[in-house]
């Protein structure tokens, strides 16, 4: 497999788990069971943070939260790696 399409495709993954993640918090929230802890959510942010965002804000979770606002930041970097790695090409 073409280490391109393999790196899309994990990266992928990691994002729907993210979004995943978020839909379960905010599942456990409703239901006043056991919480992921926040800093959970921002580690898992920092590493996939388009599934975090999209889980976020499809969810309305987190998002008035100011610590959560990181999460774009990472988004942020995610880009600017991505079209880096791109021209170094």
């Amino acid at each position: 497999m073409d280490p391109y399409v393999l790196t899309a495709l994990i990266f992928l993954i990691l994002n729907l788990v993210a979004f995943i993640v978020y839909a379960i918090d905010k599942w456990k929230a409703q239901n006043k069971r056991w919480r992921i802890p926040e800093s959970t959510l921002i580690a898992i942010g920092a590493i996939c943070p388009w599934g975090a965002l999209g889980g976020m804000y499809y969810f309305r979770h987190k998002t008035k939260k100011p610590k959560f606002k990181i999460i774009w930041v990472f988004a942020a970097v995610h880009v600017v790696v991505a079209v880096m790695s791109i021209l170094l090409l």
